[in-house]
């Protein structure tokens, strides 16, 4: 449940009496849910009360295997793309229409497009898909590169249909978006689309190097901005005193901030990113953090207030004694909750693994949950 601007006059009229009566011995839960709903807007306040804790699914069917997970509801059927290869192409796509139980339900490409393999043959798998729908079309961002390097690009595909049996479900290679090179200081991959509150698209990207940058984009083509050329970082890893020095031909570990996601929930846009080490198995350290701002552009800041550029952030999810690592989250926000996705490691095996959970807000800062058993 979001706060909504209207209720906020209410809350504060309300909310010192009503803790007042969840603190006393001498009223009940059971009292207290009563009282609430008998108040003006006592749904809203009923609501705000249960909105205390996230909901973690239990998954079944094809969800393993599943990396930088990006979800989207069309009609009555959630997708998930994913990074790598599907069984008969590149970015495999699952479908569920209980977010529980899922199937692969095809891929984006059959090959990876030919002006790719021109301009990086290196390039095997196609990654981080991000998935959104506006204006009509379906627009998915995703990202080519090689591991450890900065030789990379963000490109766009678009479709009319995401429903396996609808004539309209083609695919179409819209090309390159953004590149970085060897001499930048960025990583042009982990791309994500964010509309902001007056409709403005933006393209949120990057991986090591200097951390999180942001690109304004043209709406009506999904390229890069004429009118916009700035590029805003929006956060960075602190580096510190003794950092150790890096591996050979590769960014040091210290650097490791990666897999941007924006929303916009209760008047402020949070950045969610990775922190740390993915796609080692059992030796993955990924953890995912979260940042908030009053304007999509920054800057943001962490719940003590440290700027994420400043290396802030606060801990959303770590790894527990059944999974590692998690992280390369994305978000749905729905009209009756947000969800997040991401992948996690088995600690026993160390392979990957799709992970859902609600979102639920506390003082305004999102906590989510994983599997434990």
């Amino acid at each position: 449940m979001t706060l909504r601007h209207n209720d906020a006059p209410l809350f504060l009229c309300f909310f010192e009496e009503l803790m007042k009566l969840a603190n006393s011995t001498l009223v009940s839960a059971t009292v207290l849910g009563l009282l609430l709903s008998l108040v003006p807007c006592g749904n809203s306040f009923a609501a705000l009360a249960q909105d205390s804790a996230s909901h973690v699914f239990h998954l079944t069917g094809d969800y393993e295997f599943t990396h930088d997970p990006s979800v989207i509801k069309a009609g009555g059927t959630w997708y998930v793309f994913a990074t790598g290869r599907a069984p008969h192409g590149h970015m495999a796509i699952r479908c569920s229409h209980d977010l529980k139980d899922w199937k692969l339900c095809g891929q984006v490409f059959t090959e990876i497009p030919e002006w790719i393999q021109k301009e990086s043959p290196g390039t095997k798998e196609l990654w981080a898909p991000d998935i959104s729908f506006f204006d009509g079309v379906y627009h998915l961002y995703y990202a080519y590169s090689l591991f450890g390097k900065n030789t990379s690009g963000i490109a766009l595909a678009t479709n009319k249909s995401l429903d396996p049996a609808s004539p309209d479900n083609k695919w179409i290679d819209q090309g390159v978006v953004l590149r970085s090179g060897a001499g930048d200081d960025f990583n042009a991959i982990d791309p994500n689309l964010v509309i902001d509150a007056h409709g403005r698209t933006w393209l949120a990207f990057g991986s090591f190097w200097s951390g999180i940058k942001m690109r304004r984009l043209d709406r009506a083509t999904g390229k890069l901005s004429t009118d916009d050329t700035r590029l805003y970082s929006l956060a960075t890893r602190a580096r510190p005193a003794n950092a150790p020095p890096p591996s050979p031909d590769l960014p040091p570990d210290w650097e490791a901030i990666e897999a941007p996601f924006i929303i916009h929930h209760g008047g402020f846009y949070y950045l969610f990113v990775s922190w740390d080490l993915c796609c080692r198995g059992t030796r993955s350290t990924y953890r995912t953090m979260v940042g908030r701002s009053k304007h999509v552009t920054g800057p943001y800041v962490d719940s003590t207030g440290v700027p994420m550029m400043q290396g802030g952030g606060t801990q959303l999810l770590a790894g527990n004694h059944r999974w590692l690592g998690p992280g390369g989250e994305s978000l749905y926000v729905g009209k009756d909750q947000t969800i997040i996705v991401f992948h996690a490691y088995d600690a026993v095996t160390g392979k990957p693994a799709l992970q859902i959970s609600t979102v639920a807000w506390n003082n305004g800062w999102p906590t989510v949950g994983m599997e434990d058993h």
